[in-house]
């Protein structure tokens, strides 16, 4: 649990850095890429990735793992380009929304893909995760002025930040040859992140670089400690996807009442309660089973 809980932290704090971006002359873009160079930096020296004697590029042809880290290479910095867009053209609330009711699709592979067994004590905290995130995503929106879009983003949105669970679950179980997999992941993310912004001609500046290595030290933590709490709770993926999710919404709703002083509404606190209760009764059969 303690890395799940980690995992969190270092969600939120991301969140908050992207908050004080702009103040702080970040461009989100930028920080992005570089922050793949520190995940690399930091992948490389801290998990040491064993190519198994072949070269890179030999190895990244020849690896059983090939489907995943290109899923992942191309997927991490997709949603950042999807996630923008559906602000864009749906609105920020909207567009958190889908991302978050992404655990639908990571409990639906739980149960097919990972075979997980779900008690009814699990089955009522699944439900209860629902019914949390809709009260803590109860917040009023302005319509849509362009919905044609706003639905394509919006559900690739949805799609890509559930497949991206659902593969780092898969690395989790790669045991000691995660570290490669995901050191290959973030130079794709990487190198198609450069190229990208190369392509839009941007103009590179120096807060953005610190910003993106702030932002990479956080990103590479909170992508560790996720793998590391399902390979502690392997036999529990939905712990595991339901705590990450409501962990963040929560915390993140905290964090923004005390310290950017935003208001929480009645039905964001009833969100935040069925939020606990929700993680209590999942996690419940694990401490007392």
């Amino acid at each position: 649990m303690l890395f799940l809980i980690l995992a969190v932290f270092c969600s939120v704090a991301v969140s908050v850095l992207l908050k004080v971006a702009r103040s702080k002359q970040i461009m989100i873009e930028q920080a992005i890429a570089f922050n793949y160079v520190t995940a690399i930096s930091l992948c490389y020296f801290l998990l040491q990735p064993d190519f198994k004697g072949l070269g890179f590029t030999e190895f990244f042809l020849e690896s059983e793992a090939q489907p995943i880290f290109l899923s992942l290479g191309i997927l991490l910095p997709s949603v950042f380009v999807f996630m923008s867009k559906a602000v864009e053209y749906a609105g920020i609330v909207r567009a958190d929304a889908a991302q978050r009711l992404a655990l639908f699709l990571q409990i639906i592979a739980a149960i097919f893909l990972f075979n997980e067994q779900l008690s009814h004590l699990r089955i009522v905290g699944v439900v209860i995760a629902f019914l949390a995130l809709f009260y803590l995503l109860s917040k009023p929106t302005k319509e849509i002025g362009n919905a044609g879009k706003a639905v394509l983003f919006l559900g690739l949105v949805w799609l890509g930040y559930g497949t991206i669970g659902i593969l780092f679950k898969q690395i989790s179980k790669m045991g000691g040859a995660f570290p490669t997999t995901l050191f290959i992941s973030f130079v794709l993310a990487g190198t198609i992140m450069f190229i990208y912004l190369m392509f839009k001609r941007t103009q590179w500046n120096v807060p953005s670089f610190l910003g993106g290595i702030l932002l990479g030290v956080l990103n590479f933590f909170n992508i560790l400690f996720y793998i590391k709490a399902h390979q502690h709770m392997s036999d529990n993926p939905t712990i595991v996807f339901a705590g990450m999710d409501l962990g963040v919404i929560c915390l993140g709703a905290l964090t923004g009442a005390f310290i950017f002083k935003e208001k929480i509404s009645k039905l964001n606190a009833v969100g935040i309660g069925l939020g606990v209760i929700s993680i209590l009764c999942m996690y419940a059969e694990k401490l007392f089973g």
